[in-house]
């Protein structure tokens, strides 16, 4: 009878230990497949075509969910780490072109990056090229090393639209079938194309309001005159070729319908000619930019002017964007002992902006 009884046992503990290896579970968790694959071999290649494999890789290569993805195999092994947000910024009130500096996020220095672009949130996407211009394709060519993107200092993305919010992402390929996913996405914005000039009419360097009026007062014979006021202009744009100022007058110089006689403006030293009008620049400054630069014959010494008349003439200029640019000038004028006498010599002047964008 014992010999029954223990004959029984280990049948019992036979099937027990079966039962084990087909189906493992615990209160919480159940194993519905455990066994170890087997691939083929690591390196199977051809002339055009090159596969890598390892013994044990699992059917799905990558698991993830909404901030983690979990990856397995020789190829997640060799890929390039996925680079971290890039720095994009406009530094310098740019209308075409923004800054990105992207991160190596340690990566070898042979690392091959991209950088997809886009100005409406990626449903449609872009992509910078290898000479820093945007197209819709991404060739081999346009992966360029952390160096090749300027490094720390960055490089910029030109020929985009002004007034646009542009978003980018950067990937990484490091060697052959190691192109990894996007990264996190940095955005910034391309500034409006901007002009704008102001005029104020004062003595000092003082805001002023319309009307604008210069009196250079009584004129008197063989006597060189100079308003006590000074024409201020203003002149702010962001064009990378800066820009100009012109100048013209309604007349010929200072014309008077009663006398029905004009005080002819030419380029000239007053000191010296008998009669004459003109303005004189005395100063040209700007916050930063330009710089802002009064132009000839209108940046004499003395009692030199330049010519006003009904053509446009440039008074001043600047060959690169120019923030609060200020400039002023004298009005001067001569008249001879027998210019006629009358109280209403005047002219009117136009002054234009022009920008080179």
């Amino acid at each position: 009878m014992n010999q029954s009884l223990k004959k029984t046992l280990l049948a019992l503990s036979s099937s027990a230990y079966f039962m084990l290896f087909a189906f493992p579970a615990s209160t919480n968790y159940s194993l519905k497949s455990f066994e170890f694959g087997s691939g083929g071999e690591y390196n199977m290649g051809s002339t055009n075509y090159f596969l890598e494999g390892l013994s044990g890789e699992t059917a799905s290569e990558r698991q993830s969910s909404t901030n983690y993805a979990a990856n397995s195999g020789l190829q997640f092994v060799q890929m390039a780490n996925t680079p971290e947000t890039p720095l994009f910024t406009n530094d310098d009130n740019w209308y075409d072109k923004l800054k990105i500096v992207i991160a190596a996020s340690n990566n070898p220095s042979d690392t091959g990056f991209a950088v997809a672009i886009s100005k409406d949130n990626f449903t449609t996407t872009q992509y910078v090229k290898s000479d820093n211009t945007v197209g819709s394709s991404l060739a081999l060519s346009d992966f360029k090393t952390y160096a090749g993107w300027g490094g720390a200092t960055g490089t910029l993305i030109i020929g985009l639209d002004a007034n646009t919010t542009y978003k980018v992402k950067v990937k990484a390929r490091q060697g052959r079938y190691t192109e990894g996913p996007w990264g996190p996405v940095a955005q910034a914005d391309t500034a409006g194309v901007s002009v704008s000039m102001d005029i104020d009419i004062a003595s000092t360097d003082t805001e002023t309001s319309p009307p604008y009026t210069v009196s250079v007062g009584d004129l008197q014979a063989g006597t060189v005159v100079t308003a006590t006021d000074r024409v201020w202009i203003d002149f702010d744009t962001n064009a990378y070729n800066g820009g100009a100022i012109y100048v013209r007058g309604q007349n010929t110089g200072l014309y008077s319908a009663k006398s029905a006689h004009t005080i002819s403006s030419a380029s000239t030293d007053l000191a010296t000619a008998a009669s004459g009008y003109g303005l004189q620049g005395v100063s040209a400054t700007q916050t930063s930019g330009g710089p802002l630069a009064l132009v000839a014959p209108y940046n004499g010494a003395g009692d030199n002017v330049g010519i006003i008349d009904t053509t446009f003439r440039e008074i001043l200029t600047s060959s690169a964007p120019i923030i609060a640019g200020r400039a002023s000038f004298y009005t001067k004028a001569k008249i001879t002992a027998t210019t006629p006498a009358a109280d209403d010599y005047a002219d009117l002047l136009t002054i234009v902006v022009s920008a080179v964008f």
